[in-house]
């Protein structure tokens, strides 16, 4: 299929299926408030457009994946990522057993399962590596102790990914394994953090002599820390998607032509020169998404993508707050000609945060100084 009829199928498929109360939310909607569209998603085999064909992925190249994203942006879809469909399944693909793919795939397509990602913990952001979360082996469960925190939509989640300390008496990152745990455990708290939004995305989750059966470690004990590398390399890149420049990037434009600014030579030279810098991530985006297509791991160049999106996205909301003018100190979202809405004080505020999670701006830049330009720690 050329682009073109890609695109416009993807358009009528929207037309079709996507709720028009949806378009353009002021703030990301979750995925259990839009499960009846990731059904729908799924009924059209579309839910996962990175997985390989043979685990009902839609198979598509790296380009195709961004002309698939471009037109949903364009449309004014905006939900929460799905952990399941962009960072665990890739990981189960890799290093799962062949009893947990034929379980846990299917029921993520199908968002039977909602999943959580338990990285962070309150004295291991950056340093990932020093988590304390411990989980010891008792006959046939993991015993897990411990706390993460900004774990997105745990409580909407049925289950979480974590890792865990499983030796405390080794080099920091030769200690850790990967567990898959149900939310509903006995032993696990959720605790939700309201941010500048007046949303609670982000959660604690503590856990209390939790008991995780042993069969749900993926790969082998106290190698957990090649996954959690691959995961956080696969997360850097959807973190670094052009998406989250451009699809508020669009609404500054539609907010310009609404307000009469779009004509004005001065703003049209700032407005294209963000709009470059965009597409340049285009470009680096799909050579890295290549890299994941055949099936390679990222290096620590990747660093480079979340620095570039991050600081692009927080440019492109601090001209959507100017472009507003008096409509951004309102704790409320502006009608579009164009039939959608912005919030532009949420967006910038959703925007800050961003060269923080995933691994701070300051951590990366140190990642590529040491890893890629070889100079000295």
């Amino acid at each position: 299929m050329n682009e073109q009829a890609f695109r416009n199928e993807v358009r009528e498929f929207l037309k079709a299926n996507f709720p028009e109360k949806w378009r353009f939310p002021a703030h990301r909607l979750s995925l259990k408030e839009t499960h009846d569209w990731q059904l729908k998603l799924h009924e059209k085999g579309w839910a996962a457009p990175s997985w390989p064909k043979e685990y009902g992925g839609m198979g598509l190249s790296p380009y195709e994946q961004l002309v698939f994203q471009e037109e949903f942006d364009n449309y004014g879809v905006n939900s929460a990522p799905n952990m399941g469909i962009t960072m665990l399944g890739h990981l189960l693909i890799r290093y799962g057993t062949e009893e947990q793919k034929a379980f846990y795939l299917p029921k993520i397509l199908s968002c039977e399962i909602r999943w959580c990602q338990g990285y962070s913990e309150p004295g291991a952001g950056s340093d990932l590596a020093g988590l304390r979360t411990a989980a010891v082996l008792d006959g046939d469960h993991f015993v897990v102790n411990g706390q993460k925190i900004w774990t997105s939509y745990a409580h909407d989640a049925d289950m979480i990914f974590l890792l865990v300390r499983t030796n405390k008496d080794v080099k920091k990152q030769e200690g850790i394994s990967f567990l898959l745990a149900d939310m509903k455990l006995p032993g696990i708290t959720i605790k939700k953090i309201k941010n500048l939004t007046g949303n609670s995305e982000f959660c604690e989750v503590f856990f209390d002599n939790v008991k995780v059966p042993k069969e749900n470690i993926v790969g082998e004990i106290n190698q957990g820390w090649t996954m959690a590398k691959s995961l956080l390399g696969a997360e850097r890149i959807t973190i670094g998607a052009p998406k989250i420049a451009r699809f508020p990037l669009k609404l500054v434009k539609q907010m310009a032509i609404d307000n009469g600014l779009f004509d004005d030579p001065v703003f049209r030279a700032r407005y294209t020169k963000l709009t470059l810098d965009v597409d340049d991530l285009d470009a680096a985006f799909i050579r890295f998404a290549e890299v994941l297509r055949r099936g390679d791991e990222l290096g620590p160049e990747v660093s480079m993508l979340k620095i570039w999106i991050t600081e692009a996205a927080q440019r492109v909301t601090d001209m959507l707050v100017e472009v507003g003018g008096e409509a951004s100190v309102l704790d409320a979202p502006v009608s579009l000609s164009d039939g959608g809405s912005v919030h532009p004080a949420n967006q910038s505020f959703s925007s800050r945060p961003a060269s923080i999670y995933g691994g701070t701006n300051e951590i990366q830049r140190n990642i590529l100084a040491k890893a890629v330009l070889q100079l000295p720690g």
